[in-house]
């Protein structure tokens, strides 16, 4: 896929590197996270969760977009970015705990959870283990049980066979996987170097959790707004999963991005950020989205 250039992306990353220098935090779970924050402290608290080797820049394109009503934070989850790396610790139980443990120690209360790929089988751990933290839901390319898609053993095999670190071409080739459109050359560099930071034990181990978990019988006991945004070329996550979601999870909505990959928030950030926000205010003012 051929990458293209772009003043634009230039000027967000001028902007990520002003106002988004990463943090961290020591949580009570044992690990210190990296994470981002932006917005009015007095905003709607939302926690944004990145998908497998990726981290908080799997959001870098979104946050600058953000109404300064949104009070986001943008997490490298355990062993991705530069967080800290347990030896153990990968299960999505592990990874939802973490960030019950950021939203207490933040002093959050309840919050809105935006999970892509990874991050969206954490975000429904997440709202199934603790909704009493829980205001709203967005999963963003996600299944209640990966293990179920085909392409699931091969990309496990291959995973399993690597030596300790993924290589650059690995990498490059897993994300251009995950795209149907041409992203900034700049941003696709970024997002690859932070995989390659990913060790292979860490992937080798949030893989096996990911797709250990079937929420497909537990989706009823969500009961917060939901929504889910699917690009309808998503190589990962078909039409079939979409629907599973909508069927079970009893206030939800679909919103389907055209011609649009895995990752549409790469893609389509402000178009993604224009959804999300109405979204948003639909659960601040209980107009009536669902």
């Amino acid at each position: 896929m051929l990458m293209v250039g772009g003043s634009i992306f230039a000027q967000v990353q001028s902007k990520n590197r002003e106002n988004f220098k990463p943090r961290f935090i020591s949580l009570s779970t044992g690990v210190k996270l990296e994470y981002v924050e932006t917005g009015k402290k007095s905003g709607t608290p939302v926690i944004f969760l990145h998908g497998i080797t990726d981290s908080w820049h799997s959001f870098q394109k979104v946050l600058p977009l953000l109404p300064s009503n949104i009070h986001a934070f943008a997490i490298s989850q355990r062993g991705h970015g530069d967080s800290e790396r347990p030896t153990a610790g990968y299960h999505p139980k592990d990874f939802a705990a973490d960030v019950a443990a950021f939203i207490r120690q933040k002093k959050l209360e309840r919050v809105v959870v935006v999970g892509h790929s990874m991050g969206s089988v954490v975000a429904q751990q997440f709202a199934l283990d603790y909704p009493h933290l829980l205001k709203g839901l967005v999963l963003i390319g996600a299944d209640a049980a990966f293990r179920d898609n085909d392409w699931i053993p091969e990309f496990y095999n291959e995973v399993m066979s690597m030596n300790d670190r993924i290589s650059r071409e690995y990498m490059e080739a897993f994300q251009k996987a995950t795209l149907a459109n041409d992203i900034d050359t700049d941003y696709f560099r970024t997002v690859v170097d932070e995989g390659v930071k990913v060790p292979t034990p860490v992937f080798a181990a949030a893989l096996s959790g990911m797709i250990s978990v079937d929420y497909t019988d537990q989706l009823k006991l969500i009961t917060v707004p939901t929504t889910i945004f699917w690009g309808d070329k998503d190589a990962f996550c078909l039409a079939s999963d979409q629907e599973m979601l909508v069927k079970n999870i009893s206030h939800v909505r679909k919103i389907v991005y055209h011609q649009t990959g895995h990752a549409l928030h790469w893609e389509k950030p402000q178009r993604f950020v224009t959804d999300l926000s109405n979204f948003l205010h639909t659960l601040n003012t209980d107009s009536g989205f669902y």
